[in-house]
C-alpha cells in the first residue's frame, strides 16, 4: 500500500481568467499560485516523502518544488501531464461551447469515446497513461509516502476511475488549486479516499 498525496498545481493565469482550459499550454503560476503552494507546504510539513513526483509542466513543477519543502528532487513524469484538450486550448468555457456545441456534449456523454476538443485525447488514453504510472509506483514504493503534483482533469479522471465511477461523472469530484487529497492504493484493495481539498 502506498500513501499517495496527491495535488493540483496552484493558480495560473489561465485558471484566473475565466477558466481558460489550458491542458498542455506551458504557463507558470501566478502570484496566488505560488502562495498557495506556500500554504500547501506548511500543511505538509509533518509528511516524509520518499519520492516527489509532477507532471513536467512549470505550473505542477514549480508547485511541487515549493510544496515538497524540503529540497527534495522533484521526478517529472509526462504520464502526470494534463489531458491534451484540443481546439479548446486556451478558451473559456463559453466560448468553444458556443462554437462547437455537439463536442462538448459528446465529451459530456461519453469522454472515454469522444476525444477533447475534437482532437485532444479520450479518456480512456488518459486513464491507460495514468494505470500505467500507478502501477508502476506500487510496485516500487509499497509501504512508503509519496507527493505527486498534477492537473485537474487527470487527477479527477484517476480518482473517479479508482472510485468505480463512470469517467463521465469525472467533473463531480472538485479538486481545487494547490489543495491536498490524500489517500491509501493498494493493488488489493484499490483506493481509499482520506482527505479532499485540505
Amino acid at each position: 500500500m502506498v500513501t499517495i498525496c496527491l495535488l493540483r498545481h496552484g493558480e495560473t493565469g489561465y485558471n484566473a481568467d475565466g477558466n481558460k482550459y489550458c491542458g498542455r499550454t506551458d504557463i507558470d503560476l501566478t502570484e496566488r499560485g505560488i502562495a498557495q503552494a506556500f500554504r500547501m507546504k506548511d500543511l505538509l510539513a509533518d509528511f516524509e516523502f520518499d519520492a516527489v513526483f509532477s507532471s513536467p509542466l512549470k505550473r505542477a513543477k514549480n508547485t511541487a518544488a515549493i510544496a515538497s519543502g524540503k529540497g527534495q528532487e522533484t521526478v517529472l513524469d509526462s504520464r502526470l501531464i494534463e489531458v491534451d484538450f484540443g481546439e479548446w486550448e486556451g478558451k473559456r468555457p463559453e466560448e468553444f461551447q458556443k462554437e462547437d456545441p455537439q463536442s462538448w456534449d459528446n465529451w459530456l456523454s461519453a469522454p472515454d469515446e469522444y476525444r477533447a476538443g475534437n482532437t485532444g485525447e479520450t479518456a480512456k488514453e488518459v486513464i491507460a497513461r495514468l494505470d500505467s504510472f500507478y502501477n508502476e509506483l506500487l510496485d516500487q514504493y509499497d509501504g512508503r509516502t509519496v507527493l505527486i503534483v498534477g492537473h485537474n482533469g487527470v487527477n479527477r479522471f484517476f480518482m473517479a476511475s479508482q472510485l468505480g465511477m463512470p469517467l463521465k461523472n469525472y467533473r463531480k469530484i472538485v479538486q481545487e488549486n494547490s489543495a491536498l487529497t490524500l489517500f491509501t492504493l493498494s493493488k488489493e484493495q484499490g483506493i481509499s479516499l482520506l482527505k479532499l481539498n485540505a
